[in-house]
């Protein structure tokens, strides 16, 4: 009764004589065992159902996370929301990125960045990887569209890009949710040119975010270059 299904179709299911149950049938029986989010999330995983939630995605850092990313030397070290928005950020970022502050939030999406720059303006870099970058991007998206399909954020981003750009729409249309994971990416700066670093993404599960950080070989060129960033970056604030 509190699953909402009747106990001839619960029993089915224990004993593996029903059909795959539904996402809002596993909800149900969540809710109705009392599970926590990771008993949840594991029933949803055995039975091969996508988890659904009505909750918008989490947009908040925690201070350790933000803490962290401060203290690592020589590393670009930013924290994506699963909306692919940046929430929190080093100071190399801003080195290599520009200034992340004086953006507003809707402007420091990577989605719109990838596909929309005429709006969000230009930054003082390019990635010279755009292609993958958008088919990545639209994979997330995709996935962050069926974890949270009564987000509002999420739903006008993805009719946005839709309605603002071909290359999303067909994108999109290919419904990708498995995007090859980014070892490397090569950035061209304004100001010192190509910047190829080594990308290492890393799962920060209780907020469905991602942790992304930017390192070169020591001693490399590449290396070198972002410590040239830094300094100008940090004169630059010092100007002022």
């Amino acid at each position: 009764m509190l699953a909402h299904i009747s106990t001839e179709y619960y029993t089915r299911l224990e004993q593996g004589r029903a059909p795959r149950p539904s996402s809002e049938v596993l909800a149900g029986i969540a809710t109705a065992l009392r599970l926590t989010a990771p008993e949840s999330a594991h029933l949803h995983d055995l039975a091969g159902a996508v988890r659904r939630t009505t909750t918008a995605h989490d947009r908040t850092v925690r201070p350790s996370v933000v803490t962290l990313i401060d203290r690592l030397q020589g590393t670009v070290g930013i924290v994506l929301s699963a909306a692919y928005e940046i929430l929190a950020w080093n100071d190399l970022a801003v080195a290599l990125v520009g200034d992340l502050q004086a953006m507003s939030p809707p402007n420091r999406s990577l989605a719109r960045h990838a596909f929309l720059p005429e709006v969000t303006h230009r930054t003082r870099t390019d990635v010279t990887d755009l292609a993958e970058l958008r088919h990545h991007v639209v994979a997330q998206l995709r996935t962050a569209t069926a974890r949270y399909p009564e987000d509002p954020a999420i739903r006008a981003l993805v009719a946005e890009l839709n309605e603002r750009s071909t290359d999303f729409a067909t994108l999109w249309r290919g419904h990708d949710v498995r995007p090859e994971p980014v070892l490397t990416k090569t950035f061209r700066h304004d100001e010192v040119g190509e910047i190829t670093v080594d990308c290492d993404t890393l799962l920060l599960p209780d907020r469905d975010q991602h942790l992304v950080l930017f390192t070169a070989e020591p001693g490399s060129r590449d290396a070198r270059n972002l410590e040239l960033l830094h300094m100008i970056t940090a004169g630059a604030l010092v100007a002022r």
